[in-house]
């Protein structure tokens, strides 16, 4: 398997979201050719505003391995990841973030901020990004769209 391959898994994840209404954001984490971890967001169902894709797919990884320290570890997701989820890869000790579609409102990778590559802290991320970027955008977008329209209709 390759980047779109891996990211396509995140996407299942995603619809995964979808599904249940959560924000459609998928995540997979891969060492050495396996999946690891997944997580799609959780957030209003667990009411934690912590149940990220990103944070999910890590803790399930790192059960897995029994270490916290994911040094191997490729993590895909859906969606340039947000301060929360950028700062714990930097802690989980994550590789490499292949991530989607960028997020000028959230993302700190690349977009507001750059914390995994932050030479400051004793862990960089390696980041490619913009794999499959318009597949991950499209299922937010319309995530989005549908939920303006039923407020319309609730109206």
């Amino acid at each position: 398997m390759d980047h779109p391959d891996y990211m396509r898994e995140a996407l299942l994840e995603a619809q995964k979201a979808y599904d249940l209404g959560e924000v459609p954001i998928g995540a997979v984490v891969v060492r050495e050719g396996q999946i690891i971890g997944r997580g799609h967001n959780l957030r209003e169902i667990l009411a934690d505003s912590s149940a990220h894709a990103e944070m999910l797919a890590m803790r399930e990884a790192a059960r897995r391995l029994g270490d916290w320290r994911l040094n191997e570890c490729t993590l895909y997701s859906t969606i340039e990841p947000c301060p929360m989820c950028a700062g714990a890869m930097v802690q989980f000790r994550i590789k490499t973030l292949v991530y989607g579609a960028a997020d000028p409102k959230a993302g700190a990778v690349d977009s507001i901020m750059d914390v995994v590559r932050e030479p400051r802290f004793n862990h960089r991320v390696e980041v490619i990004s913009g794999v499959l970027a318009e597949e991950c955008a499209a299922i937010i977008k319309r995530f989005f769209q549908a939920l303006r329209q039923r407020h319309k209709i609730d109206k």
